[in-house]
């Protein structure tokens, strides 16, 4: 087990960012802080600082409440001005299984933040709790049911997406290594996703979102290719 103290940093609530064609100030999503693995060691240490692929989405707050909680890394303002566009029913479920995936990454983060001494894992939880955090917002934006809401850590409406986290807590739980390829094979998927999504897509503002999702989540995946 971790013995490190991490600070807790309250995001800023999806319901407290504005909505319609106003300029959202959102955390930063092309920003997500240094992965790399230093250079000066071999070795990580504790100071370095069915829908989408994981299933449906039904009804469900947050993991991190409506102003969601993150733990540990950096925290920057990304301004989201592009103005609200429309969206089919197929895309704004496609929005919807986005905040389960962001979900679903920050839960699996943070859980094997506490369990190995690699701030890698902290620094994306926080990352993902920003994300959704956003997600969130053109949730709001566009009426759409949030599925993730009222929901605790490691815990989905959708049994789909449930069996899915279960799985890979589990894999990852085995060991450092197999905890580092859960996080590659999470940021795979968010890719593929993202990429699909992004398809056919002309809301300019979740075009904006989405193409800074998948900026980050390729970032993220060459962070735990780093580590591995």
């Amino acid at each position: 087990m971790r013995t490190t103290t991490r600070r807790t940093v309250i995001l800023v609530a999806a319901g407290a960012l504005g909505l319609g064609g106003v300029a959202i100030a959102a955390p930063a999503l092309a920003g997500d802080g240094p992965f790399d693995r230093p250079a000066a060691t071999a070795t990580p240490g504790p100071g370095w600082g069915g829908g989408m692929g994981y299933g449906a989405r039904d009804g469900a707050t947050g993991p991190m409440g409506s102003g969601a909680m993150a733990r540990g890394g950096r925290c920057a303002a990304l301004s989201v001005a592009a103005q609200q566009g429309t969206l089919t029913d197929a895309q704004k479920s496609t929005l919807a299984a986005m905040a389960q995936e962001e979900k679903l990454a920050h839960n699996l983060y943070g859980a094997f933040g506490t369990t190995y001494d690699l701030a890698v894992f902290d620094h994306i939880a926080n990352s993902e709790a920003q994300h959704l955090t956003t997600v969130r917002t053109l949730l709001q934006r566009y009426g759409v049911a949030d599925p993730t809401a009222g929901t605790t850590d490691g815990k989905f409406s959708d049994p789909a997406v449930q069996a899915t986290y279960d799985k890979l807590l589990a894999e990852g739980n085995a060991s450092q290594t197999a905890a580092l390829g859960v996080g590659k094979k999470v940021e795979q998927t968010d890719i593929a996703d993202l990429k699909a999504a992004l398809a056919g897509l002309s809301a300019p503002d979740v075009t904006q979102v989405y193409t800074n999702l998948l900026a980050a989540s390729e970032r993220h995946l060459a962070a735990f290719t780093r580590w591995t």
